[in-house]
């Protein structure tokens, strides 16, 4: 008879940071038993940031209960803060799901479904304050665990997390025979990864460089965390 499949759905969505979903993707359909699914309203292909094409594999409505549901950033996440369809069904999936997760930006999609109330979460740098709106408390690590709850840090992080994700289901020599099949032995050619790393200077133009997005953002989150906040009628 064969295994119980581990169901994992990654949330796609317009303008995702495909790395984000990708990363651990590659880690992740490499699981015995992994039956990986690309969720959205519908079926149409979503286009990334970056313009690649991503084809959808289910829907909110014709989507199994999930082992693992997934949420990855990007810039269109900022939509998502609000979009009470993709809100509810986070709620749905995560009353049953073994594990609620998130990479990069998609942690602030899980606090405005009300899934991080006084869990440690990471997200991107540039977004890590809005984390305590939801009530989460916002830590600067590639990835945190906290119960089932496990999230990633920003863009590249996403290879860390699943990984993390691999050896908490399957166990660590599963993982790293996972990491060496896909040869992840970073070794990067700047120390500019980081705030750290970078310095003040060049943190500051990027910082700059996605103001508007980032305003768009602290404005969402604000009106998502006042949803949350307001008894229900």
């Amino acid at each position: 008879m064969a295994a119980t499949p581990f169901r994992v759905g990654f949330l796609l969505f317009p303008d995702i940071t495909q790395l984000d979903m990708t990363g651990p993707y590659e880690v992740l359909t490499k699981l015995p038993g992994a039956e990986v699914h690309l969720v959205w309203k519908n079926r149409e292909a979503v286009r990334a940031a970056g313009g690649m094409q991503i084809v959808p594999t289910i829907t909110y409505a014709d989507c199994p209960q999930l082992d693992l549901v997934c949420v990855p950033g990007g810039a269109g996440m900022n939509a998502l803060l609000e979009d009470e369809e993709t809100l509810s069904f986070l709620r749905r999936q995560a009353a049953g799901a073994r594990y609620v997760t998130s990479v990069c930006t998609g942690s602030l999609v899980l606090g405005a479904a009300g899934l991080l109330q006084g869990k440690r979460a990471a997200t991107h740098w540039m977004s890590m304050d809005m984390l305590k709106a939801f009530g989460a408390i916002p830590v600067p690590e590639r990835v945190v665990v906290d119960g089932n709850t496990i999230t990633g840090g920003g863009v590249t992080a996403g290879i860390d997390f699943g990984l993390t994700v691999a050896a908490q289901v399957a166990g660590p020599e599963a993982a790293k025979a996972i990491q060496l099949g896909i040869e992840y032995d970073p070794q990067p050619p700047f120390d500019a990864g980081s705030p750290t790393g970078a310095g003040a200077a060049l943190t500051e133009m990027v910082t700059q460089a996605a103001a508007s997005r980032q305003a768009e953002r602290a404005a969402a989150v604000a009106r998502a965390a006042a949803r949350l906040a307001k008894p229900a009628a």
